[in-house]
């Protein structure tokens, strides 16, 4: 474990209260007492002591993940911690069966961050977003903009997802996955600070809008955290659906448009 990925699961620890270590001394729960303690009773009036029905009740705070996250998420400045952080993060339970942390591909300094769904079986594999036959489509309709991964500026794409593991038999994660992962997903496009954010799907919208529909939702600007937002069919889609390509050159050219505007 790197120092950014100890210093993370540390802090964590620290958030949820733990202030001590192990001991040196073993100690063996399952001895038993060589005598039962006796029972203390104590003398004295009672009067005094209200009825337990009566004792005001404390509620019990407890952090849930998504909390969690967003302590991990907040601390992270670069983009490297953000990874490590999220390399260590233990409380989704798709990573127990992933084989990589699929993070980002592409330039962090492009001006246009993808934002796709989740990694699929050769992204599972590979550790990287959009590889494979989606990711080759995807190359091909940026690339017709002057656009590319290795590209600096306007000239760059900067692509990650909304889940970093692979949901089993690539299923739609659920709503509650999803807003596990947003505070990690928020502070990513924070620290990469893009330009323009293209949403490639229905998850990434209702991650990040709070809507689903994408057939009504692409090709029509919007906002969020601070950027300009265009929702996209999934390079999946068009697989699926050659007669979506029409709609997403559209919406290649509109954003190209953008960009040099």
């Amino acid at each position: 474990m790197d120092y950014h990925a100890a210093l993370a699961a540390l802090e964590w620890q620290v958030e949820l209260g733990a202030d001590e270590a192990i001991g040196e001394t073993p100690v063996n729960r399952y001895e038993l007492p060589k005598a039962a303690p006796k029972p203390v009773i104590k003398s004295g009036p009672t009067s005094n002591i209200a009825p337990i029905s009566q004792m005001p009740v404390i509620p019990v705070v407890q952090e849930t993940a998504a909390d969690i996250a967003r302590i991990m998420a907040g601390r992270c400045d670069t983009l490297a911690a953000l990874r490590d952080a999220l390399a260590v993060f233990e409380h989704c339970a798709l990573k127990k069966g992933a084989r990589n942390l699929v993070f980002s591909d592409g330039n962090p300094t492009a001006r246009v961050m993808v934002i796709g769904e989740a990694p699929g079986r050769e992204e599972d594999r590979s550790g990287r977003p959009f590889v494979g036959p989606t990711g080759q489509l995807l190359d091909r309709m940026f690339a017709a903009i002057g656009m590319t991964r290795e590209g600096e500026g306007a000239a760059g794409v900067y692509i990650t997802n909304v889940m970093p593991w692979r949901p089993p038999h690539n299923r739609d994660p659920e709503p509650e996955e999803i807003a596990m992962m947003m505070p990690f997903l928020e502070r990513h496009i924070t620290l990469a600070a893009p330009d323009v954010v293209v949403l490639m799907g229905n998850t990434p919208c209702q991650a990040v809008l709070g809507k689903r529909g994408i057939t009504r939702l692409r090709g029509n600007w919007t906002e969020a955290f601070g950027k300009p937002v265009m929702p996209m069919f999934h390079p999946a889609a068009l697989l699926r659906d050659g007669l979506k390509k029409r709609d997403s050159w559209a919406d290649l050219l509109a954003l190209n448009a953008r960009l040099k505007g």
